[in-house]
């Protein structure tokens, strides 16, 4: 077996909402007079740190703060989180990694309470050893959690692998030290996940193949 663990991230990699996420930016541009966006167009601007990406979008921090535009978003993503699903395949891997034995955690830019309340609602907490979110909504680095994290798995850095949607994850998993698998069912485009110089599939059955050969 390649891994013995494996660290998700959780927003576009396990969840399905990029379209969520699209829709409600749109909305907030839209009311603010601005330009929308489609989810192809999405894709290619969303990068962390998120305030760097709402920029691109074309919201003026020098006329209203991040925190009042990050709010707003994340307050009406809160209300309408619940109808973004997982991702096709998601539950069928998660319960075969699960089943060979291989252990799994959740490191995340989500807001940590949030984070273990929408895995519990899908009914996937248990399946992990470790939940680390950040300790706010803003969608910062998750660097220093990672780090955090690894302290706390008694694994060799080689067989631990974190599978992500950005090129953030890739960041992250360099950073600590580990191996990194991205999808680009999420929040990137594929061009943009093959900049990291790492493996990039295209859903769940691919990643699969990949982990169990």
């Amino acid at each position: 077996m390649k891994y013995k663990h494996i660290i998700w991230d959780y927003n576009g990699t396990l969840l399905n909402d990029a379209s969520l996420c699209v829709e409600i930016i749109n909305e907030l541009l839209s009311a603010r007079g601005l330009k929308t966006m489609s989810l192809q167009k999405y894709k290619q601007e969303f990068d962390f740190p998120v305030k760097d990406y709402y920029e691109r979008a074309g919201f003026d921090f020098e006329k209203e703060s991040f925190e009042i535009v990050g709010t707003e978003f994340i307050k009406e993503y809160n209300i309408r989180q619940k109808d973004a699903p997982l991702q096709k395949g998601a539950m069928n891997l998660l319960n075969e990694i699960k089943d060979k034995g291989i252990k799994q955690s959740v490191l995340s830019a989500r807001e940590e309470q949030s984070l273990i309340s929408e895995l519990k609602k899908f009914n996937i907490f248990n399946y992990f050893e470790e939940v680390v979110g950040l300790n706010n909504h803003y969608a910062e680095s998750k660097v220093e959690r990672g780090k955090q994290l690894l302290s706390k798995i008694q694994v060799s850095k080689n067989e631990i692998v974190m599978i992500g949607d950005t090129k953030h994850d890739a960041e992250v998993a360099k950073e600590v030290g580990i191996n990194c698998i991205l999808v680009s069912h999420g929040h990137q485009t594929k061009d943009k996940l093959q900049t990291c110089g790492v493996k990039v599939f295209d859903n769940f059955e691919e990643v699969k193949k990949f982990i169990f050969n």
